[in-house]
């Protein structure tokens, strides 16, 4: 009977996979919301050269795309984790899992800085610095190196006992690391706090007249607008809603990272 407790409890690896790339992808989004979005230290394009690069479209197309890119790395992690189901029991599931993830988090952190910042050099942490690798080197002691540690630990003590009763308790763990995806998935997807312009996608054929005429009728302001009048940045009224845009020829409106890649797209 020992023996095949024992099997039960023992975690798989595809539970351990499915924690590295979940944990991966939570640390892309976590650096995207909180230094793209909230704090706005830097756009994922911010130090490339070139005018049609620094082109704020550009930058907000790179942040759309980059978010785009960890959903598809959490639905990776979310079908990897739905396959290793199975392995859901006991305690050294739910530590090699965490652990798995908190080691992956970690990962994030020091590829995105070593790679992305140090190697290819297209962003850093604060651009408007004097000093930016030391505001690299600490966000890298204060996100990097506690879950690198905290995984470690979790990896090297799983714990042991026999598989709970009862299947609450069963999947607590991985149930709360798959909401925490959706979760961070469902926040990268919002404006930045006080974002001041929308991006709104007009049908193909309005030109820039049109778009201005569909502007000042929901009392905005045009801020931006590509050769083609098609797509535009707005400065909403105080009384406006942006929904009130495409009852005057408006195709896709919208603040945030994402939105704002996917209609940069459209015109690339």
């Amino acid at each position: 009977m020992s023996g095949a407790v024992g099997a039960v409890a023992r975690p798989t690896g595809g539970l351990q996979g499915a924690g590295w790339v979940l944990g991966f992808a939570l640390g892309g989004f976590f650096d995207g919301i909180l230094l793209h979005q909230v704090l706005q230290w830097h756009h994922f394009l911010s130090l490339v050269e070139g005018e049609a690069l620094r082109d704020i479209r550009t930058q907000i197309l790179a942040d759309g795309l980059f978010h785009v890119a960890v959903y598809a790395i959490v639905a990776v992690g979310l079908w990897l984790l739905w396959r290793a189901r199975a392995g859901f029991s006991g305690a050294p599931a739910d530590r090699t899992l965490l652990g798995s993830a908190l080691l992956g988090f970690s990962l994030w952190q020091f590829v995105d800085v070593v790679v992305f910042h140090w190697i290819i050099g297209i962003h850093r942490i604060r651009v408007d610095v004097p000093d930016p690798l030391l505001w690299d080197v600490g966000w890298l002691v204060v996100t990097g190196l506690p879950p690198l540690f905290a995984g470690w630990w979790l990896r090297r003590h799983p714990g042991g006992g026999a598989p709970p009763a009862g299947g609450a308790r069963r999947a607590a763990v991985p149930g709360a690391l798959a909401l925490l995806a959706v979760l961070a998935a469902s926040f990268a997807s919002l404006p930045p706090p006080g974002a001041a312009t929308t991006l709104v996608l007009f049908r193909p054929g309005t030109g820039l007249a049109g778009a201005m005429a569909a502007v000042a009728a929901v009392d905005g302001r045009l801020a931006w607008a590509d050769p083609s009048g098609e797509l535009v940045s707005v400065q909403l009224g105080p009384d406006s809603s942006r929904w009130d845009l495409y009852r005057h020829g408006a195709l896709l409106v919208g603040t945030s990272a994402l939105s704002g890649g996917c209609l940069s797209w459209t015109r690339i």
